[in-house]
């Protein structure tokens, strides 16, 4: 009667583990259609820096996507975010992943893995996503897919998984390129302080595998970066940059204060790109973004903020100095500091 009573106990366990561990599985796997993208900001960046050890023989081509997903699954989710990357695509690198964890304050990076066969990135975020609530995210990575002829040209595809209510992709021409083409025409194209061309397009209601695709071409002699021509200059002091606010300078350059045709660039206020920016133009996105809080109050708050230090000792000075120097970028991008403490920043890391 035991030995019955035993093997039907293990019968039922059995069962039961085997009922409960796939499901248990299931609830931790991520399936993208269950999170949609709320907003999506693609920014393409031909030649724009180079990663340290980069061979200048090849252009670089820049990439940095962020966005917010909402948790539409119907329960926490304590699992893994998959995003679709060119891995396979020619010299990928992926150079950042981060997470917003709290408003108006800095992003903190978060390990990842690449999986090259599926064309994926992943992480695991800090803290569960609660259901019905957002996460923020910044992904960068840089590839060697520009063909370089008698033009430089490459392409750029958005594969998106889930749907996206609010999409934004901007391309940043280098700096002193001529023939600009890309296709398709850009809805709107800009001008920022050096010079620099800017091309924006923004979608709304975006359907999961939607297959934009672009085709950008150039003609631009040297190995220069967008980075290295603008720290030699300064903003030009004429009556087209004397804008007032952001949408002064937009409009005086053939823009537009239509709300609904403003391309956004920040996600209330959290900083991209992690190797960008110097660029004044991006003042201009800020401003249409619609984000009530100046550059000046964030580069205020950002004053009280400690300064990341290195664990590196001194032999890696010159290591520190540059993570530095790329953490200056971004709060300059983001509008968390103006030019004038960016430079001042930088002076004390030369």
């Amino acid at each position: 009667m035991l030995k019955n009573k035993l093997l039907a106990l293990f019968v039922i366990t059995s069962f039961l583990t085997n009922f409960i561990i796939p499901k248990a599985s299931a609830e931790t796997a991520f399936q993208a259609e269950k999170f949609p993208f709320k907003e999506m900001q693609i920014q393409v960046m031909p030649e724009f820096d180079y990663p340290e050890g980069w061979s200048r023989d090849i252009p670089s081509l820049l990439v940095g996507q962020y966005g917010t997903i909402t948790n539409k699954s119907g329960q926490d989710y304590d699992g893994k975010i998959e995003i679709p990357v060119p891995a396979m695509e020619k010299g990928f690198e992926a150079f950042l992943v981060a997470e917003f964890p709290e408003k108006n304050k800095p992003e903190v990076q978060r390990p990842y893995d690449v999986d090259k066969e599926n064309g994926i990135i992943t992480w695991k975020p800090a803290k569960a996503i609660k259901n019905n609530e957002t996460y923020e995210f910044v992904i960068e990575y840089y590839t060697k897919s520009i063909n370089v002829k008698d033009n430089k040209i490459f392409t750029y595809e958005l594969k998106n998984k889930a749907d996206i209510e609010l999409l934004d992709v901007i391309f940043y021409a280098p700096m002193d390129a001529k023939e600009i083409k890309i296709e398709p025409k850009a809805a709107n194209n800009s001008k920022n302080e050096y010079g620099e061309e800017l091309y924006y397009y923004q979608y709304k209601n975006v359907k999961a595998d939607a297959g934009l695709k672009y085709s950008f071409s150039y003609k631009k002699d040297g190995t220069e970066s967008t980075m290295e021509a603008i720290n030699k200059k300064q903003p030009p002091n004429d009556e087209n940059h004397s804008g007032v606010t952001a949408t002064d300078q937009v409009v005086k350059n053939g823009g537009t204060t239509n709300s609904s045709k403003r391309p956004i660039i920040g996600l209330g206020g959290a900083s991209i790109i992690g190797i960008a920016i110097i660029i004044a133009g991006l003042f201009v996105f800020i401003g249409l973004k619609g984000n009530k809080q100046s550059a000046s109050k964030i580069a205020s708050h950002n004053k009280k903020q400690p300064k990341k230090t290195s664990p590196t000792v001194k032999k890696d000075n010159k290591t520190a100095n540059s993570e530095e120097k790329k953490e200056l970028r971004k709060k300059l991008l983001t509008g968390k500091i103006d030019q004038e403490m960016y430079e001042e920043e930088m002076k004390k890391l030369i």
